[in-house]
């Protein structure tokens, strides 16, 4: 059995709208063995291993319907049972993680094994292990040779696992946030492999990081941090605290002690979590002891009087006392039978406790701190205590080594609550926590005494959220509602543009709108991350991790996220929900690939940004495929697009009150018009959006009628989108490669990104539009990783349109010959009819778009598909005729102007102009 390849996927998917792995599993000859067949050895083996197992509903729904198909009927498969070890072995981490699902992949014995995963890192190494473990149960003969180490065992590396996946894991405190704000609708971000969270997106964006929050004062922290100050403070207002001294040396340590009067506490300056602190010292040796314990955590040591009494944690939110805890130190009780290390171990039984946070208790260990406090009781490892009798192994009630915690939120006197809001408000923090020594919470300090210890800036939730004993309290919320009040927005508006053709226009168009509207916008697309217009990030930024930089950035007010195939499915969507999303076409590109063979499979994967649209979802009405979508979405709105005025489903789609936009005839030209609640809104003149080049490019017509339906269900006014609409253009600045116009040649240039049947043949059609007084020209090229049929299809769509073809290549053959992509459009052009010395192969890209520059003439219209974009426009702006083309002659172009010629990393040269305008590659020799 192997792993033959893993995918991550951070957000909504194929195969699920929450982060889940998939494995592609080959069981090769185990294809052959059931669990029936492998019998009750293994799967016995299997359920001891894991008990957990039991839990599993399964397909049944119900615990014990995993074990059902484990054991009856036919059995079930090895990849089947990966899924839910791999689902265990994370519950064991403490990570409540249920979904799975295995399906075969349609080829014998190979499997797509996805399971549900909250830790990236820890989701996989559970697939690893449970690997391991299902090789390990197999019968030897069936055991695939290397794959389980001799020294394997099972109980130790599961131990490692969970250790590993606590290393990684959210803490409990940060968790209950995560999961507050969960509760409450609110998006979150982990932003590093600890404890940094961001909740909410863009301008709405607040941080925590533990429980400190990007509210609290850093003065606050720091006060806080530094315990004689806190003392000073708090002793100011009157406050109850020890008598303390900053000391600096084990002699002035024992100074201060006599001086205060023994017994005394000698803790860190500025440590937490109780290490270093050593109580009840009784004596100068002890003092010199601690001092040393203490030394190692802090230069500056604090030595204070000792305050007998329960040690109380107070946890105060934002102004208000939301808990209290009464923690107790780990120990044992005994019974007058078993010895302290068997009643350690019998503690340890208790399925509360578990490794570091990953159970409600942590298990009780033997170690040096342990070892010393039973030592000053002249007691050890094997010391039998009397019955009923309490042994402490710990002398802080940190939960962290051990502790229990108890509540007392119902029980605390109102003087004490009053006291502790007053203390945490004294050092302003935001969310405080005051450690607070007691003989009885339940009576005011001004009675009984008692004193503050301590003011934590970042205090543990566990023991409130899940104490030993008592009623758990919601701590977490109040903070979350500190952060977000009532009515306070957490999320930024969300649009998703997907589809085959149009999707970088249709977002631009959107972005700009909504720009113009007064939006800080944050955009992505095939060519990099936007910020309020200003590019951050080069490249094709259509996937979840430029999601993420947008939804991050805390100036950002709208989202307007282009999601392309490539992303969805490597790798998911990077966001839950949006707001709108946008399904602009489904055709025929990048079939083949990815295990995506037919249209009908694209449009599942294009389906997914409306299946997680929450207000609506924008579809096309003449795209059959987008149609069937509507069925799909659980978005309160379904808006139809439709360049048909004719079309019978939107018809009745408005009649009932749906939202569409539908360009009709008029007198003069076409109107995008919006319907909406009944209500017919007639929004623009086509002819008057630059970017459809006086209505003739029907393509873009489309795009506008998009990204008006999709700025309308956002809320923007309409007098906005119309303003958008009628300053977007296609200059290359504003959408480079997407239908860009050059007339400052005595021929026209149209310049376009076009890689599929579909858009080469929608440029097709607006060059067919068009008055041209001369000739029609095209260079065309199509992307090596397309199928045969693709390609073909991308040279029938010009077949007889154009008077002259140049064929050529990308840079990037993607796995094919230097001249088979053009010599294989030029082979479907000649089927098709079109004359043998109308066509020309120039596989280099520059020497083509040369080529066909010198030689087109006045009145000329020269359509040009690029692959690499800023490249081909600067010789397409930069062109200076001289002489024409001849078909012995290589097509270089003769430059009027100063030339340099540089080296590039690739071993040729790259010609610039003096401008320093990149223009031709030419061999070095």
């Amino acid at each position: 059995m192997r792993i033959l390849e893993r995918a991550v996927y951070q957000g909504p998917s194929l195969y699920a709208h929450f982060p889940v792995i998939r494995l592609v599993v080959d069981l090769g000859a185990l294809e052959d063995w059931s669990t029936i067949r492998l019998g009750p050895p293994f799967v016995d083996a299997l359920l001891d291993a894991l008990p957990g197992l039991h839990e599993h509903g399964c397909s049944y729904g119900a615990p014990g319907g995993f074990v059902r198909r484990l054991k009856e009927d036919e059995g079930t498969w090895l990849g089947h049972v990966l899924e839910h070890v791999a689902i265990e072995l994370q519950n064991l981490a403490g990570e409540p993680v249920t979904f799975g699902k295995t399906r075969e992949t349609g080829e014998r014995g190979r499997y797509n094994v996805v399971y549900e995963y909250e830790q990236r890192e820890v989701g996989l190494e559970a697939g690893n292990l449970a690997l391991t473990l299902l090789h390990f149960l197999l019968p030897q003969p069936l055991r695939p040779e290397g794959s389980v180490r001799a020294d394997f065992v099972f109980a130790a590396e599961r131990d490692v696992f969970i250790r590993y996946a606590q290393r990684r894991a959210l803490g409990p405190s940060t968790a209950s946030l995560v999961h507050a704000a969960e509760a409450r609708g609110i998006p979150w971000i982990r932003l590093n492999e600890y404890s940094l969270i961001q909740f909410g997106h863009g301008r709405y964006q607040q941080r925590i990081q533990a429980t400190i929050t990007s509210r609290t004062p850093h003065i606050a922290v720091e006060i806080a941090s530094d315990k004689e100050e806190t003392n000073k403070i708090l002793a100011n207002l009157g406050l109850p605290v020890p008598s303390q001294q900053l000391v600096r040396s084990a002699d002035e340590a024992v100074a201060a002690a006599d001086r205060m009067g023994y017994p005394v506490v000698v803790k860190p300056l500025d440590a937490n979590h109780g290490r270093g602190v050593a109580l009840n010292l009784t004596s100068a040796d002890h003092v010199r002891s601690g001092f040393a314990q203490a030394n190692q955590h802090s230069r500056s040591v604090i030595v204070e009087t000792f305050v007998t009494g329960y040690d109380h944690r107070m946890l105060v939110v934002n102004g208000q006392l939301v808990a209290v805890s009464k923690r107790v130190p780990g120990h044992v009780v005994g019974d007058g039978t078993h010895t302290i290390e068997q009643l350690v171990a019998e503690v340890n039984r208790d399925p509360r406790r578990g490794v570091g946070h990953e159970r409600v208790l942590t298990r009780l260990e033997f170690d040096a701190q342990a070892e010393r406090v039973l030592a000053e009781r002249a007691y050890g490892r094997n010391t039998v205590p009397p019955a009923g009798e309490v042994v402490f192994l710990r002398l802080t009630g940190n939960l962290s080594t051990g502790g229990t915690a108890i509540d007392m939120t119902d029980l605390v006197h109102p003087d004490n609550g009053e006291m502790a809001v007053r203390a945490v408000g004294a050092i302003g923090l935001d969310v405080g926590g005051v450690d607070f020594l007691t003989p009885d919470i339940t009576r005011s300090y001004k009675e009984v005494a008692g004193a503050i210890c301590e003011i934590n800036a970042a205090p543990g939730f566990r023991m409130h959220t899940a104490p030993s004993e008592g009623k758990p309290r919601d701590v977490a919320g109040p903070v979350i509602d500190m952060l977000f009040p009532p009515t306070t927005p957490s999320r930024i508006p969300i649009a998703a543009v997907t589809g085959t053709n149009g999707k970088t226009t249709t977002a631009r168009m959107l972005a700009h709108i909504h720009k113009l509207a007064g939006k800080h916008v944050g955009l992505t697309t095939t060519d990099g991350v936007y910020i309020d217009g200003q590019r951050t990030v080069e490249g094709d930024m259509t996937g979840p991790v430029a999601a993420r930089m947008v939804l991050s950035d805390p100036h950002v007010d709208v989202a307007v996220l282009e999601t392309a195939r490539g992303g969805l499915l490597r790798a998911g969507m990077g966001f839950r929900y949006c707001d709108v999303g946008a399904c602009l076409n489904v055709k025929a590109d990048h079939l083949g690939l990815r295990g995506v063979n037919t249209l009908e499979q694209l449009a599942r994967v294009k389906r997914i940004v409306v299946e997680v649209a929450r207000d609506t979802a924008v579809l096309n009405a003449d795209d059959s495929l987008c149609l069937k979508m509507a069925a799909y979405t659980d978005a309160k709105h379904v808006c139809y697009v439709t360049l048909s005025s004719e079309h019978e489903l939107v018809r009745e789609h408005i009649r009932a009150g749906g939202r569409a936009v539908v360009l009709e005839g008029g007198i003069n030209g076409h109107m995008i018009t919006l319907y909406d609640h009944g209500t017919h809104i007639p929004l623009l003149w086509t002819h008057l959006i630059p970017a459809t080049i006086e209505g003739r490019a029907m393509h873009n017509v489309q795009n506008a009628m998009f990204a008006a339906a999709m700025a309308f269900a956002m809320g923007v006014r309409l007098e906005d989108i119309r303003h958008g609409l009628r300053t977007f253009d296609t200059t290359f600045f504003q959408a480079p490669g997407r239908t860009n116009v050059f007339d400052e040649h005595p021929f026209k240039v149209i310049f376009d990104y076009g890689h599929n049947a579909a858009a080469v043949e929608a440029m097709v059609d607006l060059v067919g539009r068009m008055e041209v007084k001369g000739r029609r020209l095209i260079v065309l090229s199509a992307p090596g990783d397309r199928r045969d049929e693709d390609i073909r299809d991308i040279a029938s769509a010009t077949a007889g349109r154009f008077d002259r073809y140049i064929c050529r290549r990308d840079d990037n053959l993607r796995g094919r010959g230097s001249a088979e992509v053009p010599d294989m459009l030029r082979e479907t052009l000649l089927a098709a009819g079109v004359a043998d010395d109308h066509i020309q192969v120039i596989p280099d890209e520059v020497k083509a778009a040369d080529y066909a520059l010198r030689m087109a003439e006045p009145g000329d219209l020269l359509l040009i598909f690029g692959d690499a974009l800023t490249r081909t426009w600067k010789q397409i702006i930069h062109f200076r005729p001289d002489t024409k083309p001849t078909a012995s002659e290589p097509p270089t172009q003769r430059l009027t102007m100063p030339t340099t010629v540089l080296p590039n990393l690739e071993g040729e040269a790259l010609v610039r102009d003096e401008r320093g305008v990149r223009l031709a590659r030419e061999s070095e020799d």
